[in-house]
């Protein structure tokens, strides 16, 4: 049974039926650039998941694997962009139409309405999802009337770094060193692992003890609504409150744990497109810095095996025995998920 514990606990990030497994078939065989018709983009890369360990426990880890079953990190491996030509590993510019400049992968952390506080290990090799820990406890975030968990699918953009040594002009603070986080605000709840195609419609900036922590806004564009989101002023008119409750969880959700109210730049306004992509198009630029050692890392693992040029590149072999020798227990976790709701007084 312990044998086949990873390939019965093994799940595709987006999951292929018969006939859309057909149909991706298909698509493959088309010449590059040609499109299989009208209707929404899917997935064009595959992407499956391992979980090893226990959730809810210190020691959960989740892998990704690409689709030819090659463990790889999901911070350094999957593209930023979607449907991207790359050389070595990292994508590069080409000419596009306007309706692929907005699509952007994203890497799904926590889905909605969950508590556990789950990321991707950034100092960790393969930089698998793990769960945060910390003074020797897992973190959850607190439920705050009305609200119970994230109440968007939360996650981030690959190949993406906020440098913590680089200050943002425009909130006057270095970055977070993390990959940039991403709210998606469509109608499905999606599972922790997923990668899925999202266009981005905006940015909040928060300030998190003196760091930048920036947040996109962005869809999923195989959401039944998203053909209507292009700007974050859509969001206002066809999710009337969301951006506002979006800034109010921001702003409290740590004061259950005793700490004050989180501060925002541009008072707490949230930028347009424009200005998302422009932030987004940074943090890449400090990502490929990163993985070609043109500046300090600090602890962060920079471990890929797709940027070729990259002198943290390993090989396939050598990614896996990464992998197997991540000690895990199969004990029961121990699921600690606060159900209390928290009423913050003025």
């Amino acid at each position: 049974m312990r044998v086949l514990l990873p390939l019965l606990r093994t799940s595709w990030a987006w999951r292929l039926g018969a006939p859309a497994a057909a149909a991706a078939a298909a698509a493959a065989r088309l010449p590059r650039g040609a499109s299989a018709g009208p209707g929404p983009r899917r997935a064009m890369a595959f992407y499956r998941t391992e979980e090893r360990g226990q959730p809810h426990s210190p020691g959960y880890r989740l892998f990704f694997k690409n689709v030819a079953g090659h463990y790889i990190s999901p911070f350094h491996d999957i593209p930023l962009k979607v449907d991207s030509e790359e050389e070595n590993g990292i994508p590069t510019k080409r000419a596009r139409n306007d309706e692929y400049e907005n699509l952007f992968n994203m890497v799904v952390e926590v889905p909605r309405w969950t508590n556990a506080k789950m990321e991707i290990a950034t100092k960790e090799p393969l930089n698998p999802i793990k769960q945060d820990v910390k003074d020797g406890k897992l973190r959850y975030v607190a439920n705050i009337f009305p609200h119970k968990g994230y109440i968007w699918n939360y996650g981030a953009l690959p190949q993406t770094w906020e440098d913590p040594h680089r200050k943002d002009k425009s909130t006057d603070c270095c970055g977070d060193n993390d990959p940039i986080d991403v709210c998606e605000i469509g109608s499905k709840v999606l599972s922790r692992g997923d990668v899925v195609h999202v266009k981005i419609l905006g940015i909040l900036a928060l300030i998190d003890q003196g760091e930048t922590d920036w947040k996109l806004i962005a869809i999923n564009v195989n959401d039944p609504e998203a053909s209507k989101f292009h700007d974050i002023e859509d969001v206002k008119k066809y999710k009337p409150g969301y951006l506002e409750a979006t800034l109010n969880w921001f702003r409290f959700y740590k004061i259950p744990e005793g700490k004050p109210e989180n501060q925002f730049a541009f008072n707490g306004e949230f930028k347009n497109k424009a200005f998302a992509l422009e932030v987004i198009k940074s943090t890449h630029e400090c990502w490929k810095a990163l993985l070609m050692e043109k500046c300090a890392g600090g602890a962060i693992n920079c471990t890929n095996v797709q940027v070729c040029d990259s002198p943290f590149h390993c090989s396939q072999e050598e990614a896996r025995s990464l992998v197997e020798s991540v000690s895990f227990s199969l004990n029961k976790g121990s699921n600690e998920e606060d159900q209390v709701w928290h009423f913050l007084g003025k």
